[in-house]
């Protein structure tokens, strides 16, 4: 089910966007290719702890976090992947792995990769592993107001 304090969210700010249902898909590039989008326009969510805080790590889902850059992007002395037993009490109402790049909604900084920005649009998982939102970027980034930076890294 879509997540619906992100629905009452995009309603109440007037913003367009499409709810496409996809057969069940665990990973942000499964997902993309269960829906017909491209890897580098689906984002998926990685959570992290940044200097010892909880924050969302935004990138391509064809790409992979590079921590060493993650780090230098944001001025942070140390970035850790956050294992889901830490994060997943987090995010209420959202299957583990699934939640939606809006930190906003959940008290917890969102840095974006700049690769991102390139496209007009930008699809996402919208707190199930069946159901994804696709928006424009631009009301995306007007709406989270995300540190940007160049952390990504393709996959091999």
């Amino acid at each position: 089910m879509i997540l619906k304090k992100l629905v009452e969210y995009l309603d109440s700010n007037r913003i367009k966007y499409v709810n496409v249902t996809h057969s069940t898909a665990f990973t942000a590039q499964d997902v993309a290719q269960s829906a017909h989008i491209p890897g580098k326009e689906m984002a998926k969510t990685v959570v992290v702890w940044m200097d010892g805080t909880m924050a969302m790590a935004v990138l391509p889902a064809s790409a992979m976090v590079d921590f060493n850059k993650l780090k230098e992007s944001t001025g942070a002395k140390s970035v850790e992947l956050a294992s889901e037993s830490e994060f997943k009490d987090r995010f209420p109402e959202c299957e583990v792995g699934a939640m939606p790049p809006f930190g906003g909604l959940f008290n917890i900084k969102v840095v974006v990769d700049k690769s991102l920005a390139e496209d007009k649009e930008i699809s996402f998982n919208a707190g199930s592993h069946h159901e994804l939102i696709r928006m424009a970027y631009a009301d995306y980034e007007r709406l989270t107001t995300p540190e940007l930076g160049s952390f990504s890294l393709q996959k091999k």
